[in-house]
């Protein structure tokens, strides 16, 4: 059964509206590219103010075509583009392509972008764009673009949608090393997303691995099946996402939406799916070369050959910086570099194997070998800055080549400086099956997400704990009323997270009365309804050893902010970590974990999860976190319990996945973490009705 977007990205026939004899005009342009593309279908030029452009015959109408056509491409100006799309639906188009940008000055309401994809949904066809650059199906032959480019169709395994149309041309109009199937200019999305380019890219057989330049993800719920069926065909992605703005913090309520602003979804749904989220261009570029060798990071860490001891130092230093880890290699084969190097050289990993140059090209080939041999090696990298022309750089790719034809792990070649005179031969390397990444923290980075990938697809199956509570909390949370600090730690504990015993008291001699239950060292604190940060208003009373410090905090505090109060028991010494949840519009609710107490917005040590998830997720959030050696005790100190630590984390998870749409923010700060366990010991919550 085809694809919904076959008309659109294969099509057998294609129309090209509004074709120009103008150079350089997306008009004349498109007509002249897909010549060059070799489509092998029926291509028709369209505008009845010529009879012929670029030696096709030029028909004045969709109309009068002898044949409906697959694909109606646009290249008419803003005014026409509406009347333009009405021919070809009524014409019998099934998909179409726009350019423009669909902005009219003194538009109607509503706007014309709205109108062309209420045409087109009504239709049921497929629109890649408006306000974009097309796309190319080197696979297909089928190059949708308006803008000339001195490209060659290299079918390859590597899809690219992009948002950005000059990330779009970057990538598809300079380097011949990247061997795409397709590349897509998605625009602005009217009708068709980058989960729909995704789904079909996943479809094809070429597809090795897919590279997305995301501004938003406008249809979630296909975007999220997109990747889970990623995850089951095993290609992975590769995501560049921008936009990561704090604009929501400033309306956020609790500290967990404040540090979490927009982009904490995306960094759950990323690690959920095991998407490799990328920060630049030049990293994208090299995580997708070395994607698309096709081969599967062993196990290990990286083994790495250089020509030079100073670069190799400058590795060393990046790669734990960007937290790379290098294959410990064992004793057969330190052996084994040993007998092949020059005297004077170390037989280490990363390796400097350069000598006087005797026979080096045998030489580094028997070295690089021996490295990635090495049963602790996942992947092996040749850094050298090569040059066309130069003999040893000549010597350096053999090597590679000679390498790359005895493994089957991932192998490339990476450049120390991206200003190099090298494009002969690195797509000579890129042809033979060598990768040649730009850049060392770039190639650093590419290692690390395969690596990634590697660790992504041996997670083992964690289901979320179960939980019944005994309370209904969605009524609850419904009510006008806000819950209080007292029902937001017994909703904890309904969850089977632990809390202090606690009571809620008005006044003085109350508080003194529900301490004597309690005990003591003890704790006090405001209970104002109005009051959400405690501490903001010195309203916390810490380490109340007996009834004559307890009645001091309690009359200061009762006379300052008001007579309700909390009272409970001082919890144990031990670790402040904070547990946090906000409600993503597009992708539900968001579970944050994050070094607590009053530096949890100054720390900014956070990580996130989708809800719900079990404890080995709980566990990996907490180790991404740059307080987590603390936990293992320092100075004499005993390690944390992680296990009770990990289940409480992941049945919060629970909760706020039970409560999804009910609540809007939750924090849980201080959660005291010790050898002891685990209490959380303050709770802040914002319903959805609070929040409206």
């Amino acid at each position: 059964m085809a694809h919904k977007l076959t008309a659109l990205l294969a099509p057998r026939s294609i129309a090209f509206v509004g074709a120009t004899p103008r150079r350089d005009t997306p008009g004349n342009d498109m007509l002249r590219i897909i010549d060059r593309a070799g489509f092998a279908g029926a291509v028709f030029a369209v505008n009845p103010n010529y009879e012929e452009v670029e030696g096709r015959r030029c028909w004045p109408s969709l109309a009068a075509l002898p044949q409906p056509v697959d694909l109606a491409v646009l290249a008419v100006a803003n005014a026409r583009i509406e009347a333009a799309l009405e021919e070809a639906i009524a014409a019998g188009a099934r998909a179409a392509v726009i350019f423009g940008s669909l902005y009219l000055e003194n538009d109607v309401d509503p706007p014309l972008a709205q109108r062309i994809a209420a045409l087109a949904r009504r239709a049921n066809i497929p629109v890649c764009g408006g306000n974009g650059m097309g796309f190319y199906n080197d696979v297909a032959r089928v190059w949708a673009c308006g803008f000339p480019a001195a490209r060659e169709g290299r079918p390859g395994g590597i899809t690219l949608i992009s948002h950005a149309g000059s990330v779009f041309g970057a990538f598809a109009h300079n380097d011949p090393r990247f061997r795409f199937n397709l590349v897509i200019s998605a625009g602005q999305e009217l009708v068709t997303t980058a989960a729909d380019y995704l789904d079909y890219a996943l479809e094809q057989e070429e597809t090795k691995v897919v590279g997305l330049f995301l501004e938003t993800v406008r249809d979630p719920a296909g975007f999220v099946r997109a990747l889970e069926k990623a995850t089951a065909k095993n290609i992975p992605v590769v995501a560049l996402k921008v936009g990561r703005t704090p604009a929501s913090a400033a309306l956020a309520v609790s500290h967990s939406g404040a540090i979490a602003g927009n982009d904490a979804a995306y960094t759950a749904l990323f690690d959920r799916y095991g998407v490799h989220r990328v920060d630049t261009l030049d990293e994208l570029g090299t995580t997708l070369l070395f994607f698309a060798q096709g081969r599967k990071a062993a196990p290990g860490g990286l083994a790495a050959i250089h020509d030079s001891g100073g670069e190799r130092e400058m590795l060393i230093d990046l790669a734990e910086a960007h937290r790379v880890p290098f294959a410990k290699i064992a004793p057969r084969t330190v052996a084994r570099l040993r007998e092949r190097l020059e005297y004077g050289l170390e037989p280490v990993n990363p390796l400097d194997a350069w000598g006087t140059g005797r026979d080096f090209v045998a030489a580094f080939a028997d070295c690089f070998a021996a490295l990635v041999d090495d049963p602790d090696a996942a992947l092996g990298i040749f850094f050298n800055d090569i040059r066309n022309g130069f003999y040893v750089s000549e010597g350096f790719a053999e090597a590679c080549r000679r390498v790359l034809a005895r493994t089957a792990k991932p192998l490339a070649l990476a450049t120390n400086y991206t200003q190099l005179r090298h494009d002969s031969l690195a797509l000579a390397l890129a042809e033979a099956g060598v990768p040649v990444l730009d850049g060392t923290v770039p190639a650093l980075l590419a290692a690390r997400h395969l690596m990634a990938h590697r660790d992504f697809r041996r997670r083992p199956a964690d289901p979320p704990p179960t939980v019944s509570p005994r309370r209904e909390w969605r009524a609850r949370l419904r009510a006008a009323a806000p819950l209080d600090e007292a029902e937001g730690l017994a909703l904890l504990a309904d969850y089977g997270i632990s809390v202090p015993p606690f009571a809620i008291v008005e006044g003085v001699e109350a508080a003194l009365a529900a301490s004597r239950r309690i005990g003591f060292p003890a704790v006090c604190k405001t209970a104002m309804p109005e009051i959400r940060h405690k501490s903001e208003v010195a309203g916390v009373r810490l380490a109340l050893a007996d009834e004559t410090a307890l009645r001091r905090a309690a009359e200061d505090l009762v006379a300052r902010l008001g007579p309700r109060l909390l009272v409970t028991r001082m919890a144990p010494q031990g670790t402040e970590l904070a547990l946090g949840m906000v409600n993503d519009a597009q992708f539900g609710p968001v579970v944050m974990v994050a070094a607590g107490g009053t530096l949890i917005e100054v720390l900014r040590d956070a990580r996130y999860g989708l809800a719900p998830f079990g404890p080995a997720t709980a566990r990996r959030l907490l180790d991404g976190l740059a307080i987590r050696p603390v936990l293992d005790g320092v100075r004499g100190a005993r390690p944390a319990d992680l296990d009770a630590l990990a289940e409480a984390v992941a049945r919060f998870s629970v909760l706020v996945a039970d409560l999804a749409g009910a609540l809007a923010e939750f924090d849980v700060n201080p959660v005291i973490v010790g050898p002891f366990g685990v209490l959380a010991v303050d709770a802040l919550v914002v319903s959805a009705q609070q929040e409206a």
